[in-house]
């Protein structure tokens, strides 16, 4: 992150006001939302909702929504809300940016409807500093820590930002589980006048997807999670694992990012000239990697005329983002190629900007994601209270798993120190509740931030779910990886409520390196939305 961009958001923050909404203006549930244009066919609404489930008649919150309505509302079913993950990600901008893209037989049937969770953005946010200049200097100067001493920095970052959100976070610190937002879902469904709810929850979003099936499981119609965490892993660990593994470890993030990695060597590799870095891609990935620990290249910022320095951490946040989108490698084996090729810092420069540009990073997204990612993070999840566990907890990480170990195990490190009355009403399962209706789990086979095996721990923990797998590559699949099979699949659950067939497994089409048959990447911008912090920062740094 940015002096920049942090500035850029300095204004939305200034515009949302007060956190809370005074318990008298809010009668949660008794009205639809009083929608008004906010262009482009888009319409926008707050709602008011309460703190604490515990108090519903206590303090209020604001949630933010956005909607597109269904373009055949003689045949609209209802709403379809939608989670774009992170977690602190904002469904207001993902709706906005990805959906006029969705396809025309779920447009024509539901209104799309993003709403920023609570303690996000425009819902309520979780502000710990005075100032986005603040906010910005609580971070360590990398992306993750990859030696001794940038470990001790960001301990103390973590305890900086710990200390803030103590402080200065106010009640809605202590009210930003997903089991909160997930009362909030059947909040909005009866707001949105949907007698069942309709749900597709990506990433982080299949946890709050699977945690409503759970509290709430015969409350919807459809319930789609793509990009799937596994509930176990993300909220308590297996046996004793909440002692000695981060959540950023115990998910498999590195794991499914390793195996991505190797689909993408192998087929540049397999592309010969089509890829900017065939010819032994790993091996020629490993040398870069190895040099830019000991000598970082420099970069010239072309927005600002700055020199500044492109790190081993730097190349591990990058690569691990453009993995993110399969359309995307293309670029990424060009950028490899030029620093590997010791470029002018200027023309590297221009092709950072030029990469960072497609994932929509120009521009902030959301205003509190220093805090809001481990608002919701360290409400949700048990992890080691000992530095030094986390510090054992990377280095076999990084042992296991390579490249990514390290970003993966520091994600949410700020959780060892987060206020303690943070996640007080917390699910931690179980997670294996019966459903009124199927829940359809969707898995790439290749996902570099959600690997395949949350996809198949999920639909063998939920008894009335159907697993849907695609043997492609990238983080996620409905709409995102633009695949046919696909999209008609999870379309036609949305529509029909019927799943696909026991044992369904969709092929990619084509190579990411084949310019005729790459997907087209309609919403690779709303993928920025989010980013792992690391990976944003990695991307937006240079």
């Amino acid at each position: 992150m940015t002096r920049l961009r942090l500035v850029l958001a300095a204004a939305v923050i200034a515009a949302l006001g007060g956190t809370l909404v005074a318990p008298a203006a809010a009668s949660a549930g008794n009205g639809p939302p009083g929608w008004s244009d906010c262009g482009n066919g888009f319409q926008c609404a707050t709602v008011p909702a309460p703190l604490d489930y515990d108090h519903p008649r206590g303090a209020q919150i604001a949630l933010s929504l956005i909607r597109l309505p269904a373009s055949d509302p003689a045949h609209r079913i209802g709403s379809l809300l939608i989670n774009p993950g992170g977690p602190g990600g904002s469904g207001v901008d993902f709706v906005r940016a990805a959906g006029p893209y969705y396809p025309a037989s779920v447009r024509a049937r539901f209104d799309l409807v993003g709403f920023d969770p609570r303690g996000i953005y425009r819902s309520s946010p979780l502000l710990c500093f005075d100032s986005l200049e603040q906010a910005m200097a609580s971070l360590p100067p990398f992306p993750f820590p990859q030696t001794p001493a940038e470990e001790q920095q960001q301990r103390a970052a973590d305890g900086r930002l710990a200390a803030a959100c103590a402080s200065h976070g106010g009640a809605i610190r202590d009210h930003m589980s997903s089991a909160d937002a997930a009362r909030d879902l059947d909040l909005l469904r009866r707001v949105l006048g949907d007698r069942k709810l309709t749900y597709l929850g990506y990433s982080y979003g299949s946890l709050l997807g699977q945690t409503y099936a759970n509290l709430f499981p015969h409350n919807f119609r459809a319930l789609v999670i793509d990009g799937v965490v596994d509930p176990v892993a993300w909220s308590t660990g297996r046996g004793t694992q909440a002692l000695t593994t981060p959540v950023g470890t115990r998910i498999g993030s590195a794991d499914g990012a390793r195996a991505t990695l190797g689909e993408f060597f192998r087929l540049c590799d397999a592309a010969g000239s089509g890829c900017a870095f065939s010819g032994g891609a790993s091996r020629r990935f490993a040398a870069l990697a190895g040099r830019l620990l000991d000598h970082p290249a420099q970069v010239v910022n072309p927005a600002t005329g700055q020199t500044i320095t492109f790190t081993y951490n730097d190349l591990i946040g990058l690569t691990l983002g453009d993995l993110y989108r399969a359309s995307t490698w293309a670029d990424l084996a060009s950028i490899l190629a030029y620093l590997e090729g010791q470029v002018s810092p200027a023309v590297l420069g221009e092709k950072l900007a030029a990469n960072r540009a497609r994932f929509g990073l120009t521009a902030a997204y959301y205003a509190n994601d220093v805090e809001g990612s481990p608002g919701v993070t360290c409400s949700d999840t048990l992890n080691p209270r000992s530095f030094g566990a986390w510090q054992r907890s990377a280095d076999r990480n990084e042992s296991r798993y390579g490249y990514f170990g390290r970003v993966w195990n520091w994600t949410w490190s700020s959780c060892r120190v987060w206020p303690a009355g943070a996640g007080q009403d917390r699910y931690l399962g179980p997670w294996t509740t019966r459903t009124a209706a199927p829940v359809l789990v969707v898995g790439n086979y290749f996902d570099p931030a959600t690997r395949y095996q949350g996809a198949v721990t999920a639909s063998q923990l939920l008894p009335n779910s159907r697993l849907l797998s695609y043997a492609g590559w990238g983080h996620a699949a409905y709409l995102l990886a633009g695949n046919v099979c696909v999209n008609d699949n999870v379309s036609t659950y949305l529509v029909t409520g019927e799943p696909p067939a026991a044992g369904t497994v969709c092929r990619p089409e084509g190579s990411p390196f084949d310019a005729s048959s790459a997907a087209d990447a309609v919403a690779v911008s709303a993928t920025g939305v989010v980013l792992p912090a690391a990976v944003r920062q990695a991307l937006h740094a240079n």
